[in-house]
Formats: C-alpha cells, structure tokens, sequence
C-alpha cells in the first residue's frame, strides 16, 4: 500500500474511474449482444440504433476511442444490411 498522501488519494479516484468505466463498458457489450441475438427486421433495426446510442455515450464519457466505435458501428451495420435489415 501507498504511503504518500497524493498517491492513497489516486488510488481512490482510480478505482472510482474503473467502476464508471466497468458499467458504461458492459453496457455496451450488454447493447451489441442484443443486436447479435435479435430475431426480425424490426427488432435488428431497434437493436442497432439502441447498440449505436450505447457506443457514442462510451466515446463521450471517454471510456470508448471514437474510431473504435466507428468500427463497431460500422460492422453491426454491414452484419444488419446482410441480414436483410434496411
């Protein structure tokens, strides 16, 4: 364990960063396993709007690098055209 004060105190802010980022990333994991198991059109269409809006929230709260959510995006919408989902 730390014993310099400013490095005990950056543990905490640490371990606070980790569990928002914990729960912000699996929800998106949560988001595109949806998408991957939805059954119909209607359903894939809502699922990657849902599995979209949950990787720009991850990007905006810094938890996602943006183009790493651009490439999800991108495959989940070339999984979904090939599925038949305009």
């Amino acid at each position: 364990m730390a014993n310099i004060k400013s490095q005990i105190k950056r543990i905490k802010t640490n371990e606070k960063a980790y569990l928002r980022n914990k729960s912000v990333s699996s929800s998106i994991k949560t988001a595109v396993r949806k998408f991957r198991d939805s059954g119909d059109a209607a359903a894939t269409t809502a699922e990657l709007r849902a599995a979209s809006k949950a990787l720009d929230i991850a990007v905006s709260k810094g938890v996602l690098h943006k183009n790493a959510a651009a490439n999800k995006k991108s495959s989940m919408a070339k999984a979904a055209a090939k599925a038949g989902v305009r």
